[in-house]
């Protein structure tokens, strides 16, 4: 019984919906949110994570494997931060969130 528990659990996916990041993962994540807003390249951003939803994982694990050379050039700890944030399945979709959030509350009224 006990291998048939392992192999259930082998291919087990997290369920899709919102993921909550953990404190430091937020921060680091609306500090990049802010930024893309304050260039403005929300829309471009919007776009590219709509096409890049399937990616997520995959995008996360190309973030592990560069981490070598990425920190050389970044904070080390940030950008695992974000890896581990986007091998989560609504991770796009907070991603989105927080960046319409931010593009409400900057557009003119």
């Amino acid at each position: 019984m006990a291998f048939l528990d392992e192999l259930r659990h082998a291919f087990a996916v997290e369920p899709a919906g919102s993921v909550e990041p953990t404190e430091s993962q937020r921060v680091l994540i609306d500090r990049l949110c802010q930024e893309i807003a304050r260039r403005g390249l929300t829309t471009p951003a919007i776009v590219y994570l709509e096409m890049s939803r399937p990616l997520g994982f995959v995008t996360a694990q190309a973030i592990h494997f560069f981490s070598p050379i990425i920190s050389l050039f970044t904070d080390q700890q940030g950008h695992r931060k974000f890896a581990e944030f986007l091998e989560h399945r609504g991770a796009i979709d907070y991603l989105l969130d927080r960046l319409e959030a931010l593009d409400r509350d900057d557009s003119p009224r």
